[in-house]
């Protein structure tokens, strides 16, 4: 586990916590009894829209994010300290987290553990990559990932004006690497996620309700376009801190962007290790065939923001890019190539095939 990896802990477990064995302290549950008073103000006030996973999700300061979220996002701002050699992998939902966590984890830790018994094999990419959203704080204050060797790595899919400004300015020395998909596609991927993990006490979501919802920008973390826009912007004011990648180049030449990735990581491939097929041997350790036939990923959970409770299975499913043709009517696919051809007017990024009537 990721927890294995630091070298003294003293703070609250979220494991424990969750399951129960070391139940959450009165100063604990005095603490979140006072944030959840203040999310509960917060929430009173802003538009709601109807969640995907949840009943309800709400508009906050132009995105729609469930109640949960807007208290990790209030944790963050108050108790998360970024530390300069901080790592962020960024992305909307269902665009290629899983996949860039190995590929960045692996990458960052080539020389600590070998490939044959590597962390991945029984940790699976979200044990060794926490998500700053969802498992940074779950049952604690303060965080238990403070003493994590350097560089420290953590995914999120807040949008790059929600986070702090000690995380996204450009004096700040900690970077980002987001990555985007075609939105047609993240439609699909994400519909399918967010109907397995549904709450059971609440109709399923038909998949021509999610499409509507999808292009009026009703989703958990979106609106799809806003969210990628915001990265893309600061990526081109500050290359240097925030890399821009593409689902689709990331599979089309997975070698050639995995050197890039190293490189603006700091961790360039050397000329030995090309020659070696180091670059190669990452890639096919966090191929999705490798990584959907780990036993953890097949049977094990992730635990997120009580009370949800994810199997690891579920964030796996086709790895495909153009899985949409399946699902898109013509008619379907145009209107959102439309609006991804309009929202991105005028910005230098282009998304998925623009098809013209």
């Amino acid at each position: 586990m990721l927890t294995d990896l630091l070298p003294n802990q003293n703070t609250c477990s979220h494991s424990t916590a969750i399951n129960g064995e070391n139940p959450i302290s009165n100063e604990q549950e005095h603490f979140h009894n006072e944030l959840n008073g203040k999310v509960n103000d917060i929430v009173a006030t802003l538009p709601k829209g109807k969640g995907w996973r949840g009943p309800e999700i709400f508009l906050h300061k132009g995105f729609w994010l469930p109640q949960t979220a807007i208290k990790s996002l209030l944790m963050i701002h108050e108790y998360f300290h970024p530390k300069p050699t901080d790592i962020f992998l960024a992305a909307f939902m269902k665009c290629g987290t899983t996949w860039l966590r190995a590929l960045m984890f692996a990458t960052a830790n080539r020389h600590r553990y070998k490939i044959s018994d590597h962390p991945l094999h029984h940790t699976g990419p979200h044990g060794v990559f926490p998500s700053l959203d969802a498992q940074i704080f779950l049952e604690c204050p303060v965080s238990k990932f403070d003493n994590l060797p350097s560089p420290r790595l953590f995914a999120t899919h807040f949008a790059h004006n929600l986070l702090p400004t000690s995380m996204t300015s450009p004096s700040s020395t900690c970077k980002f690497v987001y990555v985007c998909r075609d939105p047609k596609d993240a439609l699909i991927s994400k519909w399918h996620f967010m109907s397995k993990i549904r709450s059971k006490e609440l109709p399923p979501i038909s998949f021509n309700e999610a499409y509507e919802l999808f292009c009026n920008g009703i989703s958990e973390y979106g609106p799809f376009w806003d969210h990628v826009l915001g990265y893309w912007k600061a990526s081109q004011e500050s290359p240097e801190k925030i890399l821009f990648l593409k689902y689709e180049d990331m599979k089309r030449e997975p070698s050639v962007e995995m050197k890039k990735l190293a490189a603006f990581m700091g961790m360039p491939f050397t000329a030995q290790e090309e020659e070696a097929g180091v670059v190669e041997e990452i890639v096919k350790l966090c191929s999705f065939e490798n990584l959907s036939n780990f036993a953890v990923n097949k049977d094990g959970v992730q635990k997120f923001r009580a009370p949800v409770v994810v199997e690891n299975r579920n964030f796996f499913r086709k790895g495909n890019v153009g899985d949409w043709e399946n699902y898109l009517t013509e008619e379907m696919r145009d209107r959102i190539d439309s609006i991804t051809e309009t929202r991105l007017k005028g910005s230098g990024l282009a998304l998925g095939l623009m098809h013209k009537a």
